[in-house]
């Protein structure tokens, strides 16, 4: 891997962290989570043209996928609500792989080594620390919300590989993907609150463009590295971004950070790294 594509995933990673980060502090408005969603789908619009309609292999991927893309922020947004960046961000991020791998065994056969799992056994043990250690013991709720937004990041990532794969176009795909999903967004803007596009502020859409911008640069930075590096590779140094929104926590976000939160946040990073390289 050279340098340059190790840099372009770092930022990635960190790209995809700060939107998270700008979710959290709108998330008292109920919807900010779907406004990035949102945004993200029109800023996808102008590139629609050059990559041509999708081929129908891909629709039913596509179908799965913007519901389950649609879940996930719903939930997403409801547990920065309850709980924490600091500890919602690691927690939600390192379940989804282990989900992901067992999803995987049970419903596509793909069953992992010995070193998978154990990446699994330290990825539990370092959500289970940061869920009753990390500083603040998460509300039933709260962590309720954070396993549903994780196994929904677990299928859509399951739905999305296969579709990807379906016509081996994965950009033409994405780009679809956030456009369609975006279409979804006021209707569930409008059930999470029917006064939730009447009362966003100029500087609400301000935060939600910026957030939307920084969500498709992040995906389409990793599709690109995935396209120049091993996919295992690029997969592990992403989940970097747990390490990054455990930072901006802290320095961005007031929230406390203590040796606890940061050390189940570096056992999370391992137990990730682990599966990813398996």
């Amino acid at each position: 891997m050279t340098p340059t594509i190790f840099a372009a995933i770092l930022l990635a990673a960190l790209l995809h962290a700060l939107w998270n980060a700008l979710a959290k502090r709108q998330a008292a408005g109920r919807v900010s989570v779907l406004l990035v969603a949102l945004c993200s789908g029109l800023f996808s619009l102008p590139f629609l043209p050059l990559v041509g309609l999708p081929d129908p292999a891909e629709y039913p991927w596509l179908a799965l996928s913007i519901l389950l893309h649609s879940g996930y922020c719903l939930f997403l947004g409801r547990a920065y609500r309850l709980g924490e960046f600091g500890q919602i961000y690691p927690l939600a991020r390192g379940s989804a792989p282990l989900l992901t791998l067992l999803l995987g065994a049970l419903l596509l056969g793909e069953w992992p080594g010995w070193l998978a799992v154990v990446g699994a056994l330290v990825l539990v043990s370092g959500v289970l620390l940061m869920a009753w250690r990390g500083g603040i013991r998460l509300a039933p709720a709260a962590l309720t919300a954070v396993l549903i937004t994780a196994l929904f990041t677990a299928a859509y990532t399951l739905s999305d590989g296969m579709g990807a794969r379906s016509a081996g176009a994965p950009i033409r795909y994405t780009l679809w993907l956030f456009f369609l999903t975006a279409l979804l967004m006021p209707l569930l803007m409008r059930w999470q609150s029917r006064s939730s596009l009447r009362s966003l502020s100029r500087g609400d859409w301000h935060t939600g463009a910026l957030g939307g911008l920084l969500s498709l640069l992040a995906y389409g930075i990793v599709i690109w590295a995935m396209t120049q590096a091993p996919i295992g590779l690029v997969a592990a140094l992403r989940e970097s971004s747990v390490l990054f929104a455990v930072l901006l926590s802290w320095l961005w976000l007031g929230e406390k950070l203590g040796r606890v939160r940061l050390g189940a946040a570096l056992v999370i990073l391992c137990g990730i790294l682990l599966i990813r390289l398996a």
